[in-house]
């Protein structure tokens, strides 16, 4: 196993720009641097477009970013050709992950009334509103919260069985994953996968989905013939999310407190190389592959970075300062532009894919946390 060390070379200016670092004999590697109560229902929203920005909108088919926002309890629905909010969608207490179905006619949301806590928290939490916890169900042509499936407990990400009956979803307080009918909403199995679980991922051919296990630094292995756990592996300290590449030989686990990015051979479910992403208070959170497979994009929170990783060779190809705490991410349906969820700074970013460049900031809803592109 190799070990590959990042430096960014970050311009933090108001252009964000990054800046270019060249590869040293001296070293293996070097960068290119560059919750109030919702509404009753959905409402159109006002163009709340940053006024500084300078950059036309690609010329691709029609699609739109959705973002949940976890503390105002809605989605933003944004125009990816114009870069305009069209709709703002009341879900329920702290949306975060969220996928679309194969059919592209329903966005699933995870749905928590879980108190916000985390590994620093101190005190005792407020009770838990278990009422809260579910799946939220969205139409995507009336733009409609349509039902909300019950039957799993402080829900955080999911995935979605590329044959759309199954919905995999990490119960965050029970420690297991818990499979649902994507239709009936009825429970299908419950699997321990390990403590605090979050990131989920599922291959190309559905064949397996990797469930990471925050507190014990473990990702779990769910094979999807037999919807049983059939082994676990090790990987980064604090691991939030997984993420396979487009032919399914590779996967990726960001690890929040190592900035760590573990790279997987997903036919022997082990560890082949760990990148190591360095800057001010870098934590790997969401990562997302391209629509090429050629390029790796990861969030990297309290860094307020978003890297961009060189899949074949690991080398990195570049960096840019985006919003604060960036987590969830998408690309566009043409591969030009990466979006990413900018917590603290309730916006969204846009950036450039090719330059590493943000070129359009809108602002969303309270603490954006997820982001899915539907064409």
């Amino acid at each position: 196993m190799r070990t590959y060390d990042f430096a960014p070379a970050v311009n933090r200016s108001a252009a964000r720009r990054c800046a270019a670092a060249c590869l040293s004999p001296a070293v293996l590697l070097a960068l290119f641097a560059c919750s109030p109560q919702p509404p009753a229902k959905s409402t159109l929203a006002r163009d709340v477009n940053s006024p500084s920005s300078t950059s036309d909108a690609p010329t691709s088919k029609p699609y739109r970013v959705f973002v949940t926002n976890e503390m105002s309890g809605d989605m933003t629905v944004i125009d990816g050709r114009s870069d305009t909010v069209i709709a703002t969608i009341a879900l329920g207490k702290r949306p975060r992950g969220i996928q679309v179905s194969p059919d592209r006619t329903r966005l699933f949301v995870a749905l928590s009334g879980s108190p916000v806590t985390g590994p620093n928290f101190k005190g005792t939490p407020p009770p838990a509103d278990k009422s809260a916890d579910g799946i939220g169900v969205v139409d995507l042509r009336t733009l409609q919260l349509v039902k909300v499936i019950r039957g799993v407990s402080d829900p955080e990400q999911l995935v979605v069985h590329p044959d759309g009956k199954r919905l995999y979803v990490a119960s965050e307080d029970t420690g297991t994953a818990v499979i649902l009918d994507a239709d009936s909403g009825r429970v299908l199995a419950s699997l321990p996968v390990g403590g605090e679980p979050e990131g989920v991922g599922i291959s190309p051919d559905g064949r397996f989905v990797y469930m990471t296990a925050e507190e014990d630094n473990h990702v779990a292995v769910i094979d999807t013939t037999l919807d049983t756990v059939t082994s676990t592996f090790g990987v980064g300290n604090r691991p939030r999310h997984a993420e396979f590449a487009a032919d399914g030989d590779r996967a990726y686990v960001t690890g929040e407190l190592d900035a760590s990015v573990s790279v997987i051979d997903v036919g022997k479910h082990q560890v082949l190389d760990v990148v190591k992403l360095a800057g001010e208070m870098v934590r790997p959170m969401g990562a997302v592959m391209s629509r090429d497979g050629a390029t790796l994009f990861v969030t990297t929170g309290r860094g307020r970075l978003l890297y961009a990783i060189d899949a074949p060779s690991l080398r990195p190809r570049g960096s840019v300062q985006v919003g604060e705490r960036p987590w969830g991410l998408g690309i566009s349906p043409d591969g030009r532009r990466v979006y990413t969820a900018n917590g603290p700074s309730n916006d969204v970013s846009v950036v450039d894919a090719t330059s590493m460049t943000v070129v359009k900031t809108i602002a969303a809803g309270t603490t954006p946390w997820g982001i899915v592109v539907v064409e």
